[in-house]
């Protein structure tokens, strides 16, 4: 059970976690929709204008051909408004959204368009004469020339007093003899476009509001997944800072989280089996130093007291001599450890025969071979094979294995060294040994600090877990590659491989 300062660690993480993930998200939708909002509002500018414009043209353009047609005295052609206005009338209602002014050369309106209702309320447009003194200022209009040749002028907002909202406008000045005579104007309310504007923003507004809404709900799932494993591994982490290896966190599905989760129950197994090792390193350190302490102490106590008789000295010396051997031994081992792991301890790489060396090595255990009454077989594939690694280095690795070899084989039973050219221009060298063996579940535990297989001490009386994690890691500096291969109560077949010397491998 985690504790509430635990829960709260965790929900404060998820808090950060949840804000940062929410930020990103409302940011990317925000730019997304105004993005998106600027490209669907310039579309719908664009189309409509480009209709509108196209239509005003039109308009414009149809009404001045037919005035054209009329044939009218210049100087009486917008007098006549009722011939006029039996063109307007025709042309304004096919356009609802369209309506006409006609001016004389200064822009004086003599006739426009009016909106207005019939006998049935239908909106029909009419005709009426211009109020006096309304007049266009035609300087605010632009000069545009449209696909159809002809130079219209274009004016972008608003009359006062004769268009009050905001228009396009449309002119075409009528001219009869190279003189302008009068303008015809059709112009169009952009109310229409800019209500379109609008209720497309509040609708775009509103999407990314939802969207954003959803986006919270959904962030708010995926942090609390992605935080809840992450909490609770905060409050297994302080619980192993305490020292209870016990916690373990859930680690469900197939994606990182969960690989997360499983790698840490993995590192937690990891800890706890180091803790127990530690544990085991420190009895079994404490037990190997107070062991040979207690037994110098009472036999250097005993011949000074005379309590042990002259004739006596030379046999419990010798048995001195061996105790401080083992714990040298020992010492040794911890600082070669100590040196490996902090990298003070630099190889020298170098051409030698590892045929030879362990050829070395293996006489050196001829007395307790001998003891054991091992049935040894040594077969190297040729006399001298030449290798490029630290030689000292690779003896201790050697002799390690060979001493373990020698310790844990049965009583008349078998040790072979063999030596074999592989692929890759390497040598593998192994120990075989038929004996106690190691179990399958301890066979990827042999390397690790402080592990012995034999843990009632039956056999390993004087060992402390270090050889073989020394080997390991001077073969590893190498850069090779050391395992085991093993069956209970029959064998044991330790095997390293180095790197052939240039000219050194099999031909």
């Amino acid at each position: 059970m985690l504790d509430i300062r635990k829960f709260e660690a965790g929900k404060d993480m998820f808090k950060s976690i949840f804000a940062k993930y929410i930020t990103a998200f409302v940011m990317i939708i925000f730019v997304s929709f105004a993005v998106l909002f600027g490209i669907i509002t310039s579309m719908i500018r664009i189309y409509t204008a480009n209709d509108r414009d196209e239509r005003l043209a039109n308009t414009v353009a149809a009404f001045v051909d037919q005035i054209d047609d009329m044939g009218l005295d210049g100087r009486l052609v917008f007098a006549d408004t009722e011939r006029l206005a039996m063109i307007i009338g025709p042309i304004v209602n096919i356009d609802s959204d369209t309506d006409m002014i006609i001016t004389d050369g200064d822009g004086n309106i003599i006739l426009r368009s009016i909106e207005s209702r019939n006998n049935h309320g239908e909106i029909c447009k009419l005709t009426a004469t211009g109020k006096e003194g309304a007049v266009i200022d035609m300087t605010l209009f632009t000069e545009v020339t449209e696909d159809d040749g002809r130079e219209y002028l274009v004016y972008y907002g608003n009359v006062e007093g004769i268009v009050p909202s905001r228009s396009v406008m449309y002119a075409l000045p009528e001219r009869q003899d190279g003189t302008v005579i009068g303008y015809c104007i059709a112009y169009a309310s952009t109310e229409k476009e800019d209500a379109m504007l609008v209720t497309t923003r509040r609708m775009v507004v509103s999407g990314s509001i939802w969207v954003m809404v959803a986006a919270a709900i959904a962030t708010f799932f995926i942090t609390e997944r992605i935080t809840h494993p992450l909490h609770r591994m905060t409050g297994a982490a302080k619980s192993f800072a305490k020292g209870d290896f016990t916690v373990r966190v859930r680690a469900d599905g197939g994606d990182e989280v969960a690989e997360l989760g499983r790698a840490f129950n993995q590192m937690a197994e990891s800890l706890s089996n180091l803790e127990t090792m530690r544990n085991s390193f420190l009895a079994s350190v404490s037990h190997d130093l107070r062991t040979p302490m207690t037994t110098i102490a009472g036999f250097i106590d005993g011949i000074t007291s005379g309590a042990i008789p002259p004739d006596k000295h030379e046999y419990y010396l010798g048995v001195i001599s061996a105790e401080v051997h083992r714990l040298s031994r020992l010492v040794s081992q911890l600082l070669d450890i100590s040196r490996l792991e902090s990298g003070d301890r630099k190889l020298t790489f170098a051409d030698f025969d590892i045929a030879e060396l362990t050829r070395i090595v293996l006489i050196s255990f001829e007395n307790k071979i001998d003891e054991k009454k091992l049935d040894v077989e040594y077969d190297a594939e040729r006399d001298s094979m030449l290798v490029h690694a630290d030689k000292d280095a690779i003896h201790q690795v050697v002799y390690n294995l060979c001493h373990n070899a020698v310790k844990f084989a049965k009583e008349g039973g078998k040790l072979s060294i063999k030596l074999r050219y592989t692929e890759g221009k390497r040598v593998t060298v192994s120990v075989y040994d038929e004996g106690q063996g190691i179990a399958p579940d301890e066979q990827s535990l042999v390397f690790e600090r402080f592990y012995k297989t034999d843990k009632s001490r039956g056999l390993d009386k004087t060992g402390v877990g270090l050889g073989l994690y020394i080997c390991k890691t001077i073969i590893d500096a190498h850069g090779e590659s050391i395992g085991v291969k093993s069956e209970p109560d029959k064998y044991c077949e330790f095997y390293f491989t180095l790197k052939c010397a240039d000219g050194g491998a099999k031909k």
